[in-house]
């Protein structure tokens, strides 16, 4: 695979990603038993798309495993406990965690490109979110940076098996988060048919085809490409927002998407004229 076309992946599966912020709030359930449930659908999709032949026992794969589970179980209580646009900015500084962790685990250098990058990317998500940043929801402020830490130690571990199978990481740590929620799930769950179908889409697309194009992609760029190109997640999320929850954007939402997209485009081309 081309690196240009694993970067398409990466924005697909952003789009994919940014659909679960509204998703989670439509359904009225206790945080845990939602990410459980959408955890043990998404198993069943990457079983059925890439069963390994034996048991992924690798230090690498368990530690991606444990990673990924602290990943989604905090970003659905974030998004129960503090607003989207705090879950959202909160989780993206995973890329300041990947390049400053990147070159002593992965050995792959981080340019004065990408610190610039970075920089426009977090100053644009702060002014996106700008009119939702508090302190009154500090419990979920703290989910979100833990799930960002999450999130950039699953590019991690993932890129770090970039010669082996990365889809064995996601594929242990959906089962992993399930065991850890089901305590939750056989206490509070209930049978209605809408919101079942609510949880099958967000295991089967948001997480399940979202992580199985992520894994396929992760192998053919850095750890860096990989966070930072999926930025189009905060762009998208409250757009999904508007349009099934009726939440409207702010000026400095505007002026902070454009900056997002320009840093990542601007990066992109930048990186394709190397030689």
């Amino acid at each position: 695979m081309k690196r240009r076309s694993a970067v398409g992946l990466l924005v697909l599966t952003g789009v994919i990603w940014s659909t679960g912020g509204f998703m989670i709030k439509l359904i009225p359930w206790p945080p845990l038993v939602i990410a459980g449930l959408r955890s043990g659908v998404a198993a069943l999709v990457i079983y059925l798309y890439n069963r390994p032949q034996k048991l992924p026992l690798g230090k690498y794969t368990l530690g991606g495993a444990i990673a990924y589970a602290v990943m989604v179980i905090f970003f659905v209580l974030a998004n129960k406990l503090t607003t989207a646009g705090n879950t959202i900015l909160i989780q993206y500084t995973a890329p300041v965690y990947v390049a400053l962790i990147g070159f002593s685990f992965l050995r792959e250098k981080v340019s004065l490109i990408d610190w610039i990058t970075i920089l426009i990317i977090l100053t644009g998500l702060l002014l996106f979110f700008l009119d939702e940043l508090s302190g009154a929801s500090l419990w979920g402020n703290i989910a979100a940076l833990i799930s960002g830490f999450g999130f950039a130690g699953l590019i991690l571990f993932l890129r770090k098996q970039k010669q082996g199978r990365p889809i064995d990481s996601v594929l242990m740590g959906n089962p992993l988060t399930l065991c850890i929620c089901t305590p939750f799930i056989v206490q509070d769950v209930t049978f209605e048919a809408s919101i079942w179908l609510k949880i099958v889409f967000l295991g089967i697309i948001q997480l399940g085809l979202a992580y199985i194009l992520f894994t396929i992609a992760i192998r053919h760029v850095t750890a860096l490409d990989a966070v930072i190109y999926p930025v189009i997640e905060p762009i998208c999320n409250p757009i999904f927002a508007y349009v099934f929850l009726g939440e409207t954007l702010q000026f400095f939402a505007y002026i902070g998407g454009a900056l997002v997209l320009m840093g990542v485009i601007g990066r992109g081309v930048l990186q394709i004229k190397k030689p």
